[in-house]
């Protein structure tokens, strides 16, 4: 079995720990509401793209394309 990746969703909570801002700081530089950042970090809510892209842009962060998964044939 090949190498499992992280889904994009853990991968920017992974970031919004390892900032080494508080969750309070980050809201209050993006204009997001506290309850929305809370429901994204225990993941039962989600994220609208404009605050996405904005907590990307905050934190730094690029997405990288890898190499397409090669399909399993007879199945």
């Amino acid at each position: 079995m090949g190498k499992q990746r992280a889904k994009l969703s853990d991968q920017v909570r992974q970031a919004v720990n390892a900032s080494g801002m508080t969750r309070y700081r980050i809201c209050k530089t993006l204009g997001m509401g506290e309850s929305t950042m809370s429901r994204f970090m225990t993941g039962t809510g989600g994220l609208s793209m404009e605050n996405l892209d904005a907590l990307a842009d905050l934190l730094d962060m690029n997405i990288t394309v890898g190499k397409p998964r090669p399909t399993k044939k007879g199945r």
